[in-house]
This record gives structure tokens, sequence and C-alpha cells, in this order.
């Protein structure tokens, strides 16, 4: 009996937990978003099938793209390495590299609705970034 067979799709259940944090309604990041929802045409471009950055997008507040385990803005481009949720917060440490360096970044997110969120800064308890999800 082989029983590599009844232990992979085990293996891809737990792998799916652990990134989820076990919630089966883990927020879902996945998308475009800009500072100013009003400002999403501003924010971002197609680029044929890929979605981007516009030339002067930090000139509308910004944004930045997450796809899968990637976190992607104009100037860096990040590989998420945790994640963890609790209730409307999610924690993520994230490799990020620009062109002149690498780093780990720790992002702190609270969901507001399915299309918003914001950035906490921990310790700066009066900091915070709002963001809303232009595409999905």
């Amino acid at each position: 009996m082989d029983l590599r067979k009844p232990i992979a799709p085990g293996a891809l259940l737990l792998a799916s937990l652990l990134i989820t944090g076990g919630r089966a309604d883990a927020l879902d990041l996945n998308g475009a978003w800009a500072s100013d929802a009003d400002n999403c045409a501003k924010v971002f471009a197609r680029q044929g099938a890929q979605l981007g950055f516009t030339d002067m997008s930090d000139v509308y507040g910004g944004g930045f793209i997450i796809d899968g385990d990637q976190i992607i803005g104009k100037f860096a481009r990040c590989r998420i390495k945790a994640r963890k949720d609790n209730g409307p917060n999610v924690s993520l440490i994230a490799a990020c590299a620009t062109d002149m360096m690498l780093s780990s970044v720790q992002f702190s997110l609270k969901e507001l609705d399915a299309d918003s969120l914001v950035r906490l800064f921990p310790g700066m308890e009066d900091m915070e970034i709002r963001y809303h999800r232009c595409l999905k």
C-alpha cells in the first residue's frame, strides 16, 4: 500500500490552514489597493494582461498590489513569509527588495469591510493608512 496518497491531501490542507491562520474566513488580501478609492484609475493601469502602476501613481496617494504571497509596490517587491489572522486583524512578515536593499518588513492590517483595510503602525497608535480595494 502506498502511504503517500492519503498523506498528500492532508499535507495540503495543513499547509493552507497554516497560511490562513486556521480560519476558513481569513481576510482576502488579493487585489489592487489604493489609499483613495476615487483615484484607482490614476494609481493602477493594465499593461497587457498585467496590472501595474501609472507613471504618476505616487502623486495620487499610491497603493500596492497583492497577488498570492507577493506584495508589489511601485518601488519594492515583497514575498509574504508569515501570516497570522486574529479576527479582523492580520499580521504579515514579508521579505522585501528594492533596487538598493533587502529588508524584512512587518505589516499590521485591520479589515474595515471586504474592500477596505487600515495599515496600523504598532507603537504609533495615531498613525494609520486606509486602503480601498480597486480591483480583485
